[in-house]
């Protein structure tokens, strides 16, 4: 899931390879040079990266990494750009953020790094805020309240988040639509409420069910469902459908690879059983 990201932010390792377009205000972003990219990254677009402990730099005290972002981007001076950094880490429920920009990456929390890291990527107020993985090695308490600050300043700063998660919870408590990968291929996408209560693609329905519910009674009584089998080898990816082998409705169409079907109301799937299977 991160790859796509990765991509669109030109940030891909050396060996990485990207096809396609990711049209961006009319502009596609993957034939951009880096220097136009640059144009793009940090004030118009911006990344939180998955693990805030390796994206932050360890030898330099928080203020420095804030302010080099705002007077890149900016062009503001030293003390202006510093003002507008301790405003958005009091933003985001940091307390004494006169202090604690003068902290290094290792006197936080985990939950408080990764506070910075949403800090530093609404600094420059972008159009686009890409989260990879926001909550991911936090307690329930504090992806909770990281979860719950991303859609309060969504809906402040009018800023379109791109949230990458394995965590449906945090999906179907902030997002407006919803795209399922598997084996680095979209397998589904449509709006919160077709994923979640009319998914059409058996991987789809595979996550939901292994998912503990609440809001269903009996189902506790019930046990989890596993999805059988193995992910494939992404460097041998199996012809046809890549979920086949895992499918427990595969038949011999499967051995082909499935066209992604689109529905009236927007809602696309990547398989051969239709609407009326």
């Amino acid at each position: 899931k991160t790859q796509p990201a990765m991509a669109i932010m030109g940030l891909l390792a050396e060996n990485g390879d990207y096809r396609g377009q990711a049209v961006f205000k009319g502009k596609d972003l993957m034939q951009m040079t880096t220097a136009e990219l640059n144009q793009h990254r940090g004030s118009e677009i911006a990344m939180i990266f998955q693990n805030p402990k390796t994206s932050l730099n360890p030898y330099m005290r928080i203020e420095k990494q804030m302010i080099e972002v705002i007077t890149y981007h900016q062009g503001l001076n030293k003390a202006e750009a510093r003002a507008k950094a301790v405003e958005m880490l009091w933003a985001v429920r940091i307390p004494d953020p006169e202090r604690a920009i003068r902290s290094y990456p290792h006197e936080f929390s985990g939950g408080m790094r990764q506070r910075v890291m949403v800090a530093m990527g609404l600094l420059s107020e972008p159009d686009l805020l890409i989260a990879d993985e926001p909550t991911a090695a936090l307690d329930v308490t504090v992806q909770a309240q990281i979860t719950h600050l991303m859609s309060e300043l969504r809906q402040k700063s009018n800023t379109a988040i791109v949230l990458i998660t394995h965590d449906l919870g945090v999906v179907a408590g902030l997002c407006d639509r919803v795209m399922v990968m598997y084996a680095g291929e979209a397998v589904e996408c449509g709006s919160v409420e077709q994923i979640y209560y009319d998914p059409k693609h058996p991987y789809t329905r595979g996550l939901l069910k292994s998912v503990p519910r609440l809001d269903r009674p009996g189902d506790e009584d019930q046990g989890l469902e596993a999805i059988p089998g193995n992910p494939p080898n992404l460097l041998k990816l199996p012809k046809g459908c890549k979920f086949r082998d895992r499918c427990p409705r595969a038949f011999d169409a499967c051995i082909e690879k499935p066209p992604m079907q689109l529905t009236e109301d927007r809602h696309a799937y990547r398989c051969f059983l239709g609407e009326s299977e």
